[in-house]
């Protein structure tokens, strides 16, 4: 449900942003005092995520027709990477986008597919080989009809038809629930908060850090309605915090533009 508590503009972040020159989300953001990074395998979805380039500091959140945002309160970082010219990518949409980019620059593009609201499954894959799907109704199918294409251009037309039939009830069903065991349930780079519905939300974990008495923070990600660039946000609740939020088991997570509460957090399935 939308945050209730974060109506009022508040002030620039004073928690830990450092130099802006830093490009991205590892170097321009430090870890609360007493808090540290723990390593993780190089060229994985929490490297990629950690990696994320980011837009100059103070950069304001466009929309997709380049306007800025209403809300320029919200963000301690913008992502540096296209939102489109069409009003597709929200928020689940931004979810998909940033683990199919991951998929897609890794070379691991046969695993990018989704499936839409419906419950059809589209799949680079076969979208590539120049397969497309055609819509009638609540009725998907894939037709021949184009050439191979497996560009990134083309890519993102893919994307831009996962966006008008996807969403968060889809893209919730497609995610592992994580089990509420406190030996389990800490968050891991790449989870996703989501609330399946019209509307719904989704944000995603894109860094974590750990202190030596077990707390945990971390860095959230969105877009959100309508399409706009993904940004990271500031944690308006604990502005003492800049933009990291702390862990609390079985708590509700309050973030600028929505409630989250503890069960709403998922992982991808491996």
């Amino acid at each position: 449900m939308p945050a209730q508590h974060a109506t009022a503009l508040l002030p620039d972040v004073h928690g830990p942003i450092d130099d802006a020159g830093d490009t991205s989300v590892v170097l321009r953001f430090s870890p609360p005092p007493g808090f540290s990074r723990r390593p993780v395998p190089e060229q994985s979805f929490e490297d990629y995520l950690r990696k994320l380039p980011l837009k100059p500091h103070g950069s304001p959140v466009l929309l997709y027709d380049g306007k800025p945002k209403s809300r320029q309160d919200v963000h301690a970082a913008v992502i540096d990477m296209s939102v489109g010219n069409k009003d597709l990518q929200q928020c689940a949409d931004a979810v998909m986008r940033l683990r199919s980019e991951f998929l897609f620059a890794g070379g691991r593009q046969d695993e990018i597919a989704f499936h839409f609201t419906s419950g059809f499954k589209s799949e680079w894959a076969r979208w590539r080989k120049g397969e497309r799907i055609t819509v009638r109704g609540n009725t998907c199918a894939w037709s021949s009809g184009a050439g191979p294409d497996a560009s990134h251009a083309q890519f993102m037309r893919y994307m831009e038809m996962v966006f008008t039939y996807a969403g968060t009830r889809s893209l919730q069903r497609e995610l592992d629930p994580v089990a509420k065991d406190l030996n389990t349930t800490e968050p891991h780079i790449g989870d996703v908060y989501i609330q399946g519905g019209s509307p719904g939300h989704a944000v995603m974990v894109v860094d974590v850090a750990h202190d030596k008495d077990g707390r945990i923070a971390f860095l959230i990600a969105q877009s959100y309605m309508p399409a706009q660039e993904i940004h990271v946000l500031k944690n308006l609740r604990h502005p003492e915090l800049g933009a990291w939020f702390l862990f609390e088991h079985d708590a509700a997570l309050y973030t600028p533009e929505w409630t989250f509460e503890w069960s709403d957090r998922r992982c991808w399935p491996q």
